[in-house]
């Protein structure tokens, strides 16, 4: 397997880091190229294989960094690959697409556009990064998906999500969905409760994230309350404000023991 994404370096280079691409996980690829050093969920997340994975977690733990490093190894592992992100708005898209240009930079290429897309990184092997916005009418047209990312997975709409799904029906490629829980409700919620076995739940309180002081998550509590602080830092999903009965008693209340009405 060839280093394309950086062959404008020159013939030796290329072929002494060719060597010594088979050698690295994903996560030891990341902290040797990319200046990257991931913690142990995040090494977690870059190094297995699964095809569904879904993260569910606190805020400013880094997900989105950790998905365009895990995005920026697909690009160069896999000549020619298509890595799409979705996100709930194009600035968010745009601002993964960044935080990936700025991996591929410390690579030593020069970050640029595919031609065809406004969010877009393409590499020197051909594989391209594409960053949608979060309208289910204008996602439709890409196949062959190698990795798909949903960004901020918990706003992004049923509609959408259904949408894209389609995009690895063909390449048989991975899906991650990511985000900090928002009520119980939608896909994320649905996948993260009730997906099935195949898919991998990586779970991460903020309370397990050492980036982040104890100081500071005394002081959100208080300013916050405790239902808010129990989303955002928590990983949990709580019971949408609109409901007037929480989610344990509206599905206490069915039954299917029951006899059928005789007409």
């Amino acid at each position: 397997m060839t280093f394309d994404c950086i062959k404008r370096h020159g013939r030796t280079e290329t072929r002494r880091l060719a060597d010594q691409w088979e050698a690295p996980s994903p996560a030891l690829w990341a902290q040797q190229h990319l200046g990257f050093i991931p913690d142990a969920v995040q090494t977690r997340v870059l190094n297995t294989i699964t095809k569904r994975g879904v993260l569910n977690c606190t805020r400013q733990w880094g997900k989105s960094t950790v998905a365009a490093a895990k995005a920026v190894y697909q690009a160069c592992s896999a000549t020619g690959s298509l890595t799409i992100v979705v996100s709930p708005t194009a600035r968010q898209s745009g601002e993964f697409v960044r935080k990936a240009a700025e991996f591929s930079a410390r690579l030593g290429n020069r970050p640029r556009g595919d031609g065809d897309n406004e969010i877009s990184l393409a590499f020197p092997n051909g594989s391209r990064i594409i960053g949608l916005p979060g309208t289910e009418a204008t996602v439709r047209g890409f196949s062959a998906v190698s990795l798909l990312l949903v960004d901020e997975a918990s706003r992004v709409s049923d509609e959408l999500y259904l949408a894209v799904r389609p995009m690895l029906a063909v390449s048989n490629g991975t899906m991650w969905l990511m985000s900090t829980p928002y009520g119980k409700r939608g896909f994320f919620y649905e996948t993260w409760e009730h997906g099935g076995a195949e898919w991998e739940r990586v779970r991460v309180p903020a309370a397990e994230c050492s980036r982040i002081q104890p100081a500071f998550l005394k002081g959100e509590r208080e300013a916050m309350g405790e239902r808010w602080f129990r989303q955002e830092y928590c990983c949990e999903f709580g019971d949408t404000e609109e409901g007037v009965f929480d989610q344990k008693t509206l599905e206490g209340a069915f039954t299917e023991d029951f006899a059928p009405l005789k007409i």
